[in-house]
């Protein structure tokens, strides 16, 4: 039974992962933290699921870490703390490399950890009053173990200025930043595109797509880059999926995965 995160998978495959510590601002600590791990692994490794939603209950969407928990690391010696840290970048790990689309739904604050967690996902949907702030040198702290997804989601250079000030901002500057994709009134109508848009894909392809932008991302393009696109375009065409899909398509019939079909 989970104490702090509710966790469900409906009929279409869209997994929903809910913070709910509303009481708290979905503040997170060592429970949440292992709950949120427990809840990716189920995802990664069930078939079943397509798509993960990333969402939290109440006005913020989290308030990142938990002020209590973080006071009694304080009180621990140094290798307590690196094992407490070595848990939330596990974290940030396995939401980053999940080998399914992910989509966070930010309302309200999302704050330290928090900005991790919405770097870390795929799509980011914030509502036009949301705010974000990499706050963690305000207490003498440093947004460590998240910042090599906030690095990448909004650059070096804005890094250098959102890290070091601890300035708040706002869905439409996160949007211009790169952290957020889209900003709406109401998640319901621009969640449910994104879904329909992903649920017609094959999910194969997508799982592919993910690890192919993590292996491109930041290499030049040389030739040992070349030859592993040329080899993973290779490998998808004779695949299962592959073959349905371009079957599918002269056919012109839904492929096998979509709901449709």
């Amino acid at each position: 039974m989970s104490q702090y995160t509710n966790y469900e998978v409906d009929a279409r495959g869209v997994a929903r992962l809910t913070l709910n510590r509303p009481e708290v601002h979905n503040a997170f600590d060592d429970i949440m933290i292992a709950e949120l791990l427990e809840a990716l692994d189920k995802a990664n490794n069930d078939d079943n699921v397509r798509v993960l939603v990333l969402q939290s209950e109440g006005k913020n969407f989290s308030a990142g870490a938990d002020l209590n928990w973080m006071r009694s690391m304080a009180d621990k010696d140094y290798q307590q703390n690196i094992d407490d840290a070595g848990q939330l970048s596990l974290l940030m790990q396995r939401l980053d490399q999940l080998s399914k689309p992910t989509i966070a739904l930010v309302q309200g604050a999302a704050f330290g950890g928090a900005v991790g967690l919405a770097a870390c996902s795929d799509m980011v949907l914030a509502q036009p009053k949301s705010s974000f702030c990499l706050s963690e040198v305000k207490i003498g702290l440093i947004p460590a173990v998240i910042s090599p997804y906030v690095v990448k989601a909004i650059g070096e250079r804005q890094s250098r200025r959102y890290l070091l000030t601890a300035e708040r901002f706002f869905a439409d500057e996160a949007q211009q930043l790169g952290l957020v994709h889209r900003i709406v009134d109401d998640f319901d109508s621009a969640l449910g595109e994104w879904l329909d848009a992903l649920l017609n894909n094959s999910p194969q392809a997508v799982a592919a797509c993910k690890q192919l932008i993590a292996n491109v991302g930041s290499r030049p393009v040389d030739d040992s880059v070349r030859q592993q696109t040329i080899e993973e375009i290779a490998k998808i065409r004779v695949s299962d999926e592959g073959q349905e899909g371009l079957s599918a398509f002269l056919e012109k019939r839904p492929a096998a995965w979509r709901n449709d079909s």
